[in-house]
Formats: structure tokens, sequence, C-alpha cells
């Protein structure tokens, strides 16, 4: 049996515990990934509530994303850059999703090499049952965003804590440059329900089939909302809201109707367009630089937007770990670079 096997089957059975500790750590240097510095936070932040659980701390800064065997690299990249530039990070908790039945990817083993390569950092992993979403995706233009992961955004009020009554999304492309309290401390005013940069100078219409356009009730959808085009790779969620609202049951119902009638050709944004979009609450553009991949199709490189950047999104084709193993970087994926945490051990040839 392969030695590689071997440690996912041993980490896949072996109890929490102090004993477990090393085989853990050894087994993240086998995986390719390095333990991150140990980051703390700085004057002047909040002590720990006293909680019966503590990811229900009112001072805690609450992230999720998803941990995909396909992106994990870019996950870890992601977290990395949110630790070192937060001001408080020991006040950051992240909320890993994961499949079920990834077979790369069991949420038991990610738990452990989460933990060796950031000890001290507050998180749990969940696990997200693709049955839920499987039989209402539809196919997309890139195979990528048929992921069923991509849709667990849609679930997040139903898979975290009822405490947690405030999320930031975030994908496992990003980088911030920036403390990720400013994002969490946006406001979400009235009955908007999730905030995110908008980009209204963007064809909105080209995010739709012309079937959905020439349908006289389809079309009236967004009635006087004045829609723009927003990334839901990185959301500021009021899931107190999502919850009352039943937010997931409206995605659902428009996932529903594409599987019959096929109203837009890309994965998990246009039900989120649908539904929010000209009701969400505008946050500045420089907490999503994103398109930094170029587009669904070459994964050609784009330059940054004007403007100042805290957080930079390699969304669409291109992902900077990829392109950077291929020895073909484009000029941005140097900056994210300094996160990555992935140092593959050299083969050993023996003579």
């Amino acid at each position: 049996m392969n030695w590689l096997v071997i440690c996912f089957l041993i980490l896949g059975f072996m109890p929490f515990g102090s004993i477990a500790i090393r085989p853990v750590l050894d087994s993240a240097r086998l995986l390719g990934f390095t333990e991150a510095p140990d980051y703390r936070n700085g004057v002047g932040c909040p002590e720990q509530a006293e909680t019966t659980s503590y990811f229900c701390d009112p001072s805690l800064v609450h992230v999720a994303m998803t941990l995909d065997s396909e992106y994990l690299r870019g996950s870890m990249a992601a977290v990395h850059s949110v630790l070192r530039h937060a001001s408080c990070p020991e006040h950051v908790f992240f909320h890993f999703i994961a499949a079920e039945f990834d077979p790369k990817a069991n949420p038991r083993v990610l738990t452990r090499l989460v933990r060796s390569i950031f000890p001290s950092l507050n998180f749990k992993v969940y696990v997200f049952r693709e049955d839920t979403v499987i039989n209402l995706i539809s196919a997309s233009i890139r195979q990528a965003l048929e992921n069923p992961l991509n849709y667990a955004r849609n679930y997040l009020g139903d898979i975290l804590d009822p405490c947690v009554n405030r999320v930031i999304y975030l994908d496992s492309d990003v980088i911030l440059v920036d403390d990720v309290h400013k994002l969490w401390n946006v406001q979400i005013s009235g009955s908007r329900v999730i905030g995110a940069p908008e980009y209204c100078h963007a064809n909105f219409s080209k995010y739709f089939t012309d079937s959905f356009w020439s349908d006289p009730v389809l079309s009236l959808v967004f009635g006087s909302r004045n829609p723009c085009y927003f990334n839901t790779g990185v959301m500021v969620m009021d899931l107190e809201k999502w919850r009352e609202g039943n937010y997931r049951l409206k995605i659902e119902n428009w996932m529903k109707l594409q599987r019959k009638r096929r109203i837009y050709e890309l994965g998990s944004l246009p039900p989120f367009l649908l539904v929010f979009g000209g009701n969400v609450e505008p946050i500045d553009h420089k907490w999503n630089q994103h398109g930094l991949g170029g587009d669904n199709v070459k994964g050609s490189c784009r330059s940054l937007h004007p403007g100042p950047v805290s957080l930079l999104h390699w969304s669409g084709k291109g992902k900077p770990w990829v392109r950077l193993d291929e020895k073909k970087p484009c000029p941005l994926d140097y900056l994210w670079e300094p996160y990555d945490l992935y140092q593959p051990i050299r083969k050993v040839v023996f003579v």
C-alpha cells in the first residue's frame, strides 16, 4: 500500500488528543504544507466572553470558506493572509465546509491537517451533504463551477450554529492584505441581507440567457430594483435576516427553474443576482479586486482595477498556484506567493 494512503488511513481514524500531535505534524509535512507563524492579538483586543460555546462569543469575527481537495492550497494561503493582517487574529473564527464524499479530503483528515498548519487557529470543519444540492445543479460553462461545494454558501444559515448571526464568506482563491475586522464592521442596513462590492458598469444582462429576457414575466423579476453585478466570492452575510427570510429556499426555487428552462450559463452566481440584485449593501471595491484569474475559458492575465486594494481575488479559470507551478505565472500571481504554505518535499533519488 502506498505510504501516503497509509498516512490518510491513520489520520482518518486517529482519536483527538495529545498523542496524535506528532503524527499529524509529520503527515502535514509529507503532504507538502509547512506550519504557519503563530499570530497573536495586538493591543486593545477584547477578552474572550464566557459563553456555553466558544464560537458564540459575540466578539468573534466569523469567516466561512469551503475546503476542497483541488483548492486546498489556495484555502490555506487565504487563511494565512487573514491571520497575518488581522489586528486580533485570535478573535477570528473559521467555519470550513467540506464535502461529504470528497475522496481526497476526508473531513476528519482536513481537521487534523488544518490544526497542524495553524496550531492555534479557532475553527470548525462541517460536513456538507452533497445530496442537499446535487439534484439542483445544472451544467455550467466551466466544469469546476458545477462542484456541489460551490453551492455551500447557500446553506450557511442552516450549517452554522444559530448563535452565529453574521459571517464573512470568502472564496478559496483570495488573499487579504488588510485587516479583516474592517470588513466585518461593515453595516448592513434596512432590509438588506448581504453586503458586497457592486459593479454597476458591468453588462448585467449578459448573466442571463435570451430566453430569460424575452419572457415577459421573468424579465420583470427585478422590478424597480435597478440591479448591479456583484461577485459572491466575497460577501458579508446577515444570517439572522437570511434565516428569517428563508433565502435558501428562494435561491433553490431559481435553481429548479434553471433545470427546466436554462435561464443562465454560470453556476452559483445567477441565483444570487436574481434574489439580491438591486438590494445589496454596497462595500468599497477595494474588498474584491476580482477577475485576476482571467475569464472562465482561457484564464489570461489581468491587471488590478484602479484604486486601493484590501483583497485580491483570482476568480476565473487561472489560479496562481497552478500558474506558478507551471512556470507560467501572471505578474500579479507573485502577490499571492508569499502566503503560500505549500512546500512539497523534493524526491530523493537513490543511486
